[in-house]
């Protein structure tokens, strides 16, 4: 059974700190391209994040660039995305998404809020 787990988020004020965690299973994970995304209510999914399958190339959206960073470890079939200096914008559900050949699975969400 193909799973995609993601934690570690819950409530920080302005300008702190995060790190998510997104384990996965039943499927070769180093053949994967992983990604990060997140949703506001009322709002679209957007792309926050992505990495190849090697880790050797990434890219973010604008409005993270320079304050996220994400990275994965093929050994443990984990992706990580490590969130600095977080804003009230930043809140959201953030989503873990695995893709190959046009395979797509996701995790079940993790909710991040930033608020005084």
């Amino acid at each position: 059974q193909v799973q995609l787990v993601e934690s570690g988020g819950g409530l920080v004020q302005p300008g702190g700190s995060l790190r998510l965690s997104c384990a996965a299973s039943g499927f070769t994970f180093s053949n994967y391209a992983m990604s990060w995304y997140r949703q506001a209510p009322g709002k679209e999914r957007e792309l926050v994040a992505a990495i190849t399958s090697a880790g050797d190339s990434t890219n973010y959206a604008d409005s993270v660039k320079g304050r996220f960073t994400i990275s994965r470890d093929n050994a443990k079939n984990t992706v990580y995305l490590q969130m600095n200096s977080l804003k009230p914008e930043d809140t959201a559900v953030y989503y873990c998404k695995a893709v190959r050949w046009g395979r797509a699975y996701w995790g079940q969400g993790t909710q991040v809020t930033v608020s005084s």
